[in-house]
């Protein structure tokens, strides 16, 4: 009977399993949730990536398995991109060859002690700079890294606030190493514990140490989620329809979720009179964000605008990171065929050049942000140094309604608000819509994508600067260093036997294959 290491031997399908073993992670995500999976789900990809017979098979079972991460990450993009979908996550997914290479050269065969404890260091170090280089927004942003699977456990929250969502990548990583260790080489047990008892302490003392939010007042923040309407000016209607039931409920800010107004207002003066009207009837300026020509300069700009009682404020937020191929396409003149196959955009949108802070009502300072850039831990870190009250996100992810895409994206704000210390609103247009406070909890009901509706939350204002906030991305600079340091190690390794190679004490040995002429030599 042959043996699955026998079955193994061949590259295509070594490189299948690798891709399955590399999707395993991605149940931890929303909306399956099985945020416990997360620090198992690596063991399988660790221990085949363990078991390549050559370096170069560890790189090639590195690549699969990050294609299959990526391609099950992001599955729900299949109906827009189609085949290109596949060409991404092949592109991504080499990310992670790199990473093969390390899991291999410290966990491959049998490790001294010495190399299997720093496989406890390096082996996340490694994934924390794949999880920073996808993280360029020009290579689609840090969407699915691996600490966003734990947006609803409390002690990750608050790990959360002390190192952000790297810091949760590291440790997860960390315990799937130990327990690969575990299972591929019980001699170093002793080692594969001390990890686990590491990061149980390492969680403990964020849990004990790090500060919490300082309560601050109450802010009553309104949700108006359109759900599913075709055409901009019914959406508009159906908005201001549900805009007309917070009237009298005493409500701080009323939030419309991404693209709720289909028209540059400059040249709609009639919706920008309706806006103000709806601001007055309920005592509150309104959020709105609008997807469209500018009337005042060239181009499509997705823009979040304030509307008080006399109009648009002049508070404008234009979405500075946009949506790769969904809002424009990188190196168009080379792929612009994306097009041709799927529904990525015809032409590019906008950028802006900065973040803002708006004043909306009487000391309540927000920081808004458009999509996905809730994704990028900086963007709210930088909002809150400016010194905004809350983090505000308008979103649509109206395309991927009947997927996993919708509930990923609402639970990005209970991580971003554990990080800052601040309460995070989440308003889409179709759903799901959710609020958080500043410790990342989740308050009120979430606005599932067959809502159509409005929601008011009682928000906690909180003060206070979390050491994510203070100190930045420490864990990917320490990662860095680990990396770092071990290149210097190796480096130093590999040139040490030349320079203490002894010298040969005479003349080579002659043979008795020696030609005649050789020996007259």
């Amino acid at each position: 009977m042959k043996t699955f290491g026998h079955w193994l031997s061949s590259p295509w399908r070594r490189s299948v399993v690798a891709a399955l073993a590399g999707a395993l992670p991605v149940p931890a995500y929303p909306a399956p949730g099985l945020w416990w999976w997360a620090y198992a789900a690596l063991i399988p990809w660790l221990l085949l990536v363990r078991s390549a017979p050559t370096g170069r098979r560890a790189l090639y079972d590195g690549w699969a398995g990050g294609f299959g991460f990526m391609l099950a990450m992001h599955v729900w993009l299949l109906p827009s991109l189609h085949v290109f979908t596949l060409v991404l996550a092949a592109l991504l997914g080499a990310l992670w060859a790199p990473w093969g290479g390390l899991v291999r050269g410290f966990l491959g065969g049998a490790p001294s002690r010495g190399r299997a404890g720093a496989a406890l260091l390096v082996v996340p170090s490694g994934w924390l700079a794949v999880e920073l280089v996808r993280s360029w927004q020009g290579l689609g942003g840090p969407w699915g890294v691996l600490g966003a699977s734990q947006w609803q456990v409390e002690p990750a929250l608050r790990l959360a606030s002390v190192g952000g969502v790297w810091l949760l990548s590291f440790l997860v990583v960390a315990v799937n190493v130990a327990l690969a260790l575990l299972v591929a080489v019980p001699a170093h047990r002793v080692a594969a514990v001390a990890g686990l008892v590491a990061t149980a302490a390492a969680a403990s003392a964020a849990w004990v140490w790090s500060p919490r939010p300082d309560a601050d007042g109450q802010a009553r923040i309104a949700v108006v989620q359109a759900g599913v309407v075709d055409g901009p000016d019914r959406r508009f209607d159906r908005e201001e329809q549900l805009t007309r039931r917070l009237v009298g409920q005493d409500v701080d800010l009323i939030v419309w979720g991404e693209s709720s107004v289909g028209h540059d207002l400059g040249d709609r003066p009639d919706l920008a009179r309706r806006l103000a009207e709806l601001s007055r009837a309920t005592g509150a300026d309104i959020l709105v964000n609008v997807d469209a020509r500018r009337s005042d300069r060239p181009g499509i700009y997705k823009s979040s605008l304030l509307v008080g009682p006399d109009g648009p404020t002049g508070d404008r937020y234009d979405k500075m990171r946009l949506v790769p191929f969904g809002e424009y396409v990188p190196a168009r003149s080379l792929l612009g065929w994306a097009t041709s196959v799927g529904k990525a955009a015809g032409e590019d949108r906008r950028r802006g050049t900065e973040q803002v802070v708006m004043n909306a009502g009487p000391g309540l300072r927000i920081g808004p942000m458009v999509c996905f850039e809730t994704a990028f831990p900086d963007m709210s870190r930088h909002l809150v140094e400016d010194g905004i009250d809350v983090l505000v996100a308008e979103s649509s992810t109206s395309t991927f309604q009947n997927s996993w895409a919708p509930a990923q994206h609402a639970s990005l704000g209970a991580l971003r608000a554990a990080e800052t210390g601040r309460p995070f609103v989440h308003a889409t247009l179709t759903g799901v819509s959710a609020v958080y406070d500043g410790s990342g909890g989740r308050i009120g009901p979430w606005l599932g994508t067959d809502a159509s509706t409005t929601a008011v939350y009682e928000v906690p204002l909180t003060g206070g600067v979390t050491p994510y906030v203070r100190f930045g991305d420490w864990p990917v600079h320490a990662a860095l260093l680990v990396l770092a340091g071990f290149g210097l190690v190796a480096g130093a390794r590999a040139v040490r036997p030349r320079r203490n190679a002894p010298a040969p004490l005479g003349p080579p040995a002659r043979t008795v294959r020696e030609s005649p002429a050789r020996r007259g030599h």
